[in-house]
This record gives C-alpha cells, sequence and structure tokens, in this order.
C-alpha cells in the first residue's frame, strides 16, 4: 500500500505525516514536493522523496506511479487551485491511482465563504474523475486565530469583525489525525466528512481564554469590516490575505464557522484540542 501526500513539507502535510507514521511504516509513504531540499527530514525517516510541482502538469503522471492512495492537500495559491488541482486528478487518472482523498472547506457545496466556490469545482472534478475518493471538509484551523496571540497580550485587546459569531474550529493536528485514519483504514469510500471542532467559541471567549491563561486583562473589540481592513493593511498584510480574513469574519458572524457535525470527533476518537490548551502551550512555552 503505497500513499501519496500532497504539500508534505507544508503545515498541515507534515503533521499528517507525523500520524501516517503512527499507523503504517515509513515505506508506506511517498512525500510528493517541490523542493527535495526542504523535505530532507522526511528522507531521513525513511519516506521516499518524488518531486511534485504543479506548474509542470506533464511530469506529475509519472510521480504517481504505483501510488494507490492519495491525498491531494488544497494548494494555498488562492485563484489558481483550480487548474493546479485538475492537473493532479488528470495525472492521477493517467497514472492509473485508484483513489483520491481531497481537503475541502467546511459545507463547500454551499458555504458563503469567498474560497467557497475553488472548493466546489474541485470536488465536482474528483467525482466526474471516476476515481474512488474521500471529502475532508476542514473547518478553520484554530492556528489561523492563534498567530497574534502574544500581541494581543501585550496590548490587551483582540481585534475582529465576527461579533458574536460562533467558531468551531479545530487544530491542524486533529485534522491531519482525520486524514491519517481515513487514509490507512477502510469503508471511507466516496464519503464526505464534515469536519469541525467539539466545541465552539466566539472570539469574545477567545479574549476570555487569553485573559485566564496570560493573567492580563484582555477585551475583545469588534471592527466594521472596513475598519478591520484597513488596520490589518496598515498591520503590513498583503491585500489577498486581508480579504480572505475580513472575509472570514463577516462569514463569522453570519453561521459559516459554526457546524455541530461530530464527524472529525469520530474519526479521531476523542474530543478535538480545545482552543484554550493551544493558548497555553504558545504563551508557556
Amino acid at each position: 500500500m503505497k500513499i501519496a501526500i500532497t504539500g508534505a513539507t507544508g503545515q498541515l502535510g507534515q503533521w499528517v505525516i507525523q500520524s501516517l507514521l503512527k499507523n503504517t511504516a515509513a515505506a508506506n509513504i511517498v512525500a510528493l514536493v517541490r523542493n527535495e531540499s526542504k523535505a530532507a527530514d522526511l528522507k531521513a525517516k525513511g519516506i521516499e522523496l518524488r518531486l511534485f510541482d504543479y506548474d509542470t502538469p506533464a511530469t506529475l503522471a509519472s510521480a504517481l506511479s504505483g501510488i494507490d492512495k492519495l491525498l491531494l492537500i488544497s494548494a494555498n495559491e488562492v485563484g489558481r487551485r483550480t487548474p493546479q488541482h485538475k492537473a493532479v486528478i488528470d495525472a492521477a487518472q493517467q497514472a492509473g491511482v485508484p483513489y483520491i482523498a481531497y481537503t475541502s472547506l467546511l459545507n463547500a457545496d454551499h458555504s458563503p465563504l469567498g474560497l467557497a466556490q475553488e472548493h466546489r469545482e474541485i470536488e465536482s472534478l474528483i467525482k466526474a474523475s471516476g476515481l474512488q475518493y474521500t471529502f475532508l471538509r476542514n473547518n478553520w484551523y484554530s492556528e489561523n486565530y492563534l498567530a497574534g496571540v502574544t500581541h494581543t497580550v501585550e496590548i490587551g485587546t483582540l481585534y475582529g469583525a465576527a461579533g458574536e459569531g460562533k467558531i468551531s474550529s479545530a487544530a491542524r493536528a486533529d485534522y491531519a489525525e482525520a486524514a491519517a485514519k481515513v487514509l490507512t483504514t477502510s469503508g471511507h469510500e466516496n464519503k464526505t466528512y464534515e469536519l469541525a471542532g467539539s466545541t465552539s467559541f466566539t472570539l469574545a471567549d477567545l479574549a476570555a481564554d487569553i485573559a485566564d491563561v496570560s493573567g492580563k486583562e484582555i477585551t475583545y473589540q469588534n471592527l466594521s469590516a472596513e475598519d478591520y481592513t484597513q488596520a490589518l493593511t496598515q498591520a503590513g498584510l498583503p491585500a489577498g490575505l486581508v480579504d480572505i480574513i475580513v472575509d472570514a469574519d463577516i462569514q463569522t458572524e453570519k453561521g459559516a464557522m459554526f457546524s455541530d457535525s461530530k464527524d472529525l470527533e469520530q474519526l479521531i476518537g476523542h474530543p478535538t484540542t480545545a482552543i484554550k490548551e493551544q493558548v497555553a502551550a504558545i504563551l508557556k512555552a
């Protein structure tokens, strides 16, 4: 059984491989990478490396030779995902790969998030390919809310534009564990899993968690979309990323990040990591 992972040196990819190694031998894992020098640690663990560049589609099929299961981790080039992923799906068909798992987006078929359209297109391409598939519809990563935790403690304010919208996010490690489970067990063919955290929180709840862990007074300040856009832009974030963050918060207020699905918890066999635990890990590191 050969299991291949795209984006193997990325943040989610590394977690997936870590989880896979708990369930299968390194010899069964193939890391598909753009740059082999960045994957030296994977090679040292006995994992086979194969060059895999979406922008050279003619080379992809040979890299998928002999693969039984392919995990297509959604690429990070928003706006280019559909053609890039189509090249991978076409290559999988050409190489005779029988099964593909794809990291999609929570409620992709009706999510109002701007990111959802590409995921809908890619899910359709996979279904049309005739390959067996599993859609791992991941909600937001909790880490998306934690990058600025130390700065939040310094200034005493958590900023956002999500109002009282509930967020059912989970840690990358939780989503990775689910992917590894799907790749190493049977019965997941042609299924769609809505993957979300076991518990939900508002940004005000998150501010309270940060306050509790840090011992500092932290308040949540809800901004208008315009003011939040301006603040993120002034902080030096790229325009495309600002649009994604602000859109996510606007849609959060409308319920886009909330889910009561227990698919993730059931796949991994335990509750997902509480965001307060992650806050504590960051602040006490």
